[in-house]
């Protein structure tokens, strides 16, 4: 199974030994309108694996992932053999899509937010189509399935839910900005945010991956947001320059503190954006407050 909409994992494809020996199953994304206005920072394939030429591409839909070709040697993406059409994000509450296969096509409800989950269940779609599970048996699967820890997990504290969406590089945090942008736009009123940036070994010592995410697109959809965490006044400096109102930043570096801040004026409910570090240290603090189990056990 190969992402067709990735150049680096589509380009393995064309080795003719691997398609003998095992078949290949592209999948990818045809739906034009979830297309980025323009390439993301955070956009690593630019040549072209045979010949080292630029790609063009006709659009992108999550960082380099989506349609393209090289104008020098004429090698592009290849049509997917499982794809997502009709795609709707719903913020928060998930997405809605049709897949088409040869097998048929079904309407899928993934309760998952963000185009990059509709990546993830295309890649489940297609590695159980090749197991033979039908379709029907697909989409029920995919209707249950369940946010795991960090990954949009949502946690009731003291009477307010409390969603987490780790971020860690700037690929997945484009994709976190992009469905809180959604959520607010769905509920017609900005957020409340706590962000915790660690600069400890897990989370990597270099942060300066926060100057290639794109934090300008949730700007005008917050209402304030909570710095924490051991770089809390570097991530403070990148808000303030992608023209976040300085009257919408907190900085207040211990996680603990700045958590139950956060909590106590969120209205009325609370989004946190953890890099790993802080998403083990929110998880403890969860936990010995009585608000979530052990993930470990």
């Amino acid at each position: 199974m190969l992402n067709a909409d990735d150049p680096l994992v589509a380009d393995l494809g064309r080795d003719g030994e691997l398609r003998r020996r095992a078949g290949t199953t592209y999948f990818g994304i045809e739906d034009p309108t979830q297309a980025l206005a323009e390439l993301q920072h955070a956009h690593d394939a630019k040549h072209c694996r045979r010949c080292g030429h630029p790609y063009r591409y006709e659009r992108a839909f999550v960082g380099h992932l989506g349609h393209y070709d090289c104008p020098n040697c004429g090698a592009g993406r290849p049509t997917p053999d499982v794809a997502a059409r009709s795609i709707q994000l719903l913020g928060m509450r998930g997405s809605r899509f049709e897949v088409t296969t040869p097998n048929g096509r079904a309407s899928i409800e993934l309760p998952l937010p963000g185009l990059y989950n509709v990546y993830n269940a295309l890649t489940a779609i297609a590695a159980a189509q090749r197991l033979g599970i039908g379709l029907e048996l697909i989409a029920d699967a995919l209707a249950g399935v369940e946010a795991v820890f960090g990954r949009v997990e949502t946690i009731e504290v003291d009477h307010k839910a409390l969603s987490i969406l780790l971020i860690k590089n700037p690929v997945g945090a484009n994709e976190v900005l992009r469905t809180l942008r959604q959520e607010a736009d769905s509920r017609g009123r900005p957020l409340d945010v706590w962000l915790a940036l660690n600069d400890r070994t897990a989370d990597g010592h270099d942060v300066s991956w926060i100057w290639d995410a794109d934090f300008e697109l949730l700007a005008p959809a917050v209402r304030k947001i909570t710095c924490s965490g051991t770089r809390a006044p570097e991530i403070a400096l990148r808000l303030k320059y992608a023209g976040w109102p300085l009257e919408s930043i907190e900085v207040s570096g211990e996680i603990g503190p700045s958590l139950d801040s956060a909590l106590s004026g969120a209205e009325p409910d609370l989004f946190a954006l953890p890099t790993y570090t802080a998403l083990i240290e929110l998880r403890t603090l969860l936990t010995q407050g009585g608000h979530a189990e052990e993930y470990w056990k």
